[in-house]
């Protein structure tokens, strides 16, 4: 439990990737100094005629304290009696209280040597917080018993490049709520959410950020408690039920992590021992002017140490299968958001935060090296180079890259009213000249159903019919695209109103046909996209995609073919994306034969008018679009169309 001479080395050098295991509130049956094992450097030795009595080992790192206190409700938050001492020259504050155990809530009182400073603070290593708007630790074991263990064996193949990976993104306190509106715990979200995503189709949840955050409107991503889920749903021990039900029901997930800001809440990280310990002190680098937050120090070796440990402890201790690393962009870049002369430049004049890049590769490697079954994702959304390539060749070592470019373009195109959509037609085209340069995913996240920017479903332009139709293009366009996918809660059954993260989804619609037509269309595109290889086998990789003709600006059409890795198999997607149905619209095809309409979304279970090709197109010796054979095809209004080929 201790630190050693190496622990210390390594925390001081900011490569230490478990200091969870080290600092916080550890209890314990019995003291250590029982087993002959008590530091000489924590003060006093208790009588070793007594007998040993459990209790707490607490360590905190304060540098720039002269004295730290444990306050707590044991000693009516007196502090009386629990006083904790310096390691060495560490910096690490550290003392064993006897009699103190689980569920006892605490805080460090630390008297900073400067300006005559006294603060109490949370742990930043707790395990457990009070429930918001209370702010104490929690003393709290971490022990559970396991059962996915088929899962944990299997999931590298389930999260690979080549894997079809399909993601529901959710906010846990608004997908389901209880019959008053109360939020569910996450054991009794556990089955209803494993079920509704099995339904589905999808093979992963993302969690919006389940770090502890003392403002709940904040979605998590003003966090305080880097090592403590919120316990606004329950104990940790709840949430890794929620994880282990997930995992034997074949559900990946991911969690949403937050390095890039904190809040600047005085129980928080910040001015944490009178001094800018973990933010830069000159607000021009340790101030966001976005979110009104601190930005963490890259450069201390100590706040690396801390910010790695945290990610390592997401995925060692409660099984999860991969991090989303929020909001890349304004770690990269010394001026994001800024005016000129509001930052300043890094040793070479420019604009890039050097400290943060080491930072970012240094976590990518850990990860990787340590859980090699992973996959970090990075919510970046600029065009900063190899953000998904390893670090050895100069990139940031990131598994996957959001496709913001290809989510803003597709939104913009689909909100345009089709008569003007011939003007507009590389918005929809031009992702392919770079589709590549990334390992992508697409995102059709919470970010875009906010503040304004209205709900998917009501973006879209035209009657109700219309706008059906026109998402059921969205949803098929995004699941034939090269790339991973992402689509955030209420879309996939066009919910109307804009997400509100203080009630539950509207569950209600699904009794109307149009919303449930549209649900049954996303689950349909998620079977086929696990389903057939050349849809995900090769999202990576730019010999599975291929261009038949995306130059058809006047009829507002696209048609590509998708590939798998042998080369065998492959699947023509057709999109009208005006409202007159294209009846003999000629496609040029690779192969001869029957192509088999696998998909059409204007079925009308999918709530569509009923047109289609009657299950599948015999193709003719009739040259087009450059090759030896076409099909004479319909294409629904506003609609997708799927073949699959004949086998080569």
């Amino acid at each position: 439990m201790w630190f050693g001479d190496h622990d210390l080395f390594l925390f001081n050098e900011g490569t230490h990737t478990r200091l969870y295991q080290k600092l916080g509130a550890h209890p314990v049956e019995a003291p250590e100094r029982a087993h002959g094992s008590t530091p000489p450097h924590l003060g006093p030795r208790p009588d070793a005629s007594q007998p040993a009595r459990p209790g707490t080992h607490f360590a905190v790192w304060a540098p720039n304290a002269e004295r730290v206190e444990v306050l707590g409700d044991w000693n009516h938050w007196t502090g009386d009696g629990s006083l904790l001492h310096p390691v060495g020259h560490s910096g690490i504050w550290a003392g064993f209280i006897q009699d103190v155990d689980q569920g006892n809530h605490y805080k460090y009182r630390i008297r900073s040597k400067y300006h005559g400073y006294k603060v109490e603070k949370a742990d930043p290593f707790a395990f457990m917080a009070e429930l918001p708007p209370r702010t104490a630790s929690t003393i709290w074991r971490l022990d559970y018993q396991w059962m996915d263990k088929d899962w944990m064996e299997t999931r590298k193949e389930r999260i690979a490049l080549s894997a079809p990976v399909s993601i529901y993104e959710l906010h846990l306190g608004s997908w389901r709520r209880g019959p008053s509106g109360e939020m569910l715990r996450y054991n009794e979200i556990a089955e209803p959410l494993a079920d509704y995503v099995e339904q589905m189709g999808f093979t992963h949840v993302e969690l919006m950020p389940l770090t502890e955050h003392p403002f709940y409107g904040s979605w998590g991503y003003q966090t305080t408690g880097y090592f403590a889920p919120t316990s606004r749903y329950g104990t940790p021990q709840d949430l890794m039920y929620m994880i282990d039900v997930l995992h034997q029901r074949g559900i990946g997930v991911i969690l949403d992590w937050v390095p890039s800001h904190f809040p600047t809440d005085e129980h928080g990280l910040g001015y944490f021992d009178g001094t800018h310990l973990y933010e830069h002190g000159d607000q021009r680098q340790g101030f966001h002017p976005d979110w009104s937050s601190y930005i963490f120090n890259y450069g201390r070796h100590e706040v690396r140490s801390f910010l790695l440990s945290s990610a390592l402890f997401w995925l060692d201790t409660y099984h999860v299968d991969g991090i989303r690393v929020d909001a890349v962009a304004s770690m990269l870049y010394l001026d994001y958001s800024r005016n000129e002369h509001e930052w300043i430049p890094n040793r070479y004049g420019g604009r890039e935060n050097l400290d943060a890049i080491e930072f970012l590769r240094r976590l990518n490697t850990e990860i990787y090296t340590q859980f090699p079954d992973v996959q970090t994702f990075a919510e970046e959304s600029t065009a900063w180079p190899m953000v998904s390539r390893p670090p050895y060749v100069g990139g940031l070592g990131f598994g996957l890259k959001w496709d913001m470019g290809w989510m803003h373009d597709t939104l913009h195109y689909l909100s345009r009213d089709p008569v003007y959509r011939v003007h507009h037609h590389g918005e929809i085209s031009f992702r392919a000249v770079y589709a590549f340069n990334e390992n992508f995913t697409l995102p059709l996240s919470h970010d875009e159903v906010v503040h304004g920017k209205r709900s998917l479903i009501d973006k879209m332009p035209g009657d109700v019919w219309q706008k059906c139709a026109n998402l059921r293009l969205l949803f098929g366009y995004q699941y034939t695209q090269p790339g991973k996918k992402l689509l955030f809660m209420g879309g996939e059954f066009g919910q109307w109103r804009e997400w509100d993260h203080e009630s539950s989804l509207d569950w209600h619609l699904l009794d109307g046909e149009q919303h449930s037509g549209l649900q049954r269309y996303v689950r349909d595109l998620n079977t086929l996209y696990r389903a057939e290889l050349a849809l995900h086998e090769l999202d990576c990789e730019p010999h599975g995609f291929e261009w038949i003709d995306c130059n058809d600006a006047e009829q507002s059409i696209l048609t590509f073919l998708r590939r798998d890795r042998s080369g065998s198999r492959c699947i023509l997607a057709a999109f009208n994306f005006t409202p007159v149905p294209r009846h003999h619209y000629r496609i040029g095809v690779p192969t001869p034969g029957r192509w088999e309409e696998l998909l059409n979304s204007d079925a009308p279970l999918y709530g569509g008018s009923g047109q289609g090709n009657l299950g599948a197109v015999e193709s003719s010796p009739r040259a087009h679009h450059g090759r030896r054979h076409s099909l004479d095809v319909t294409l629904p209004p506003l609609a997708m169309v799927l073949f699959r080929g004949p086998l080569a």
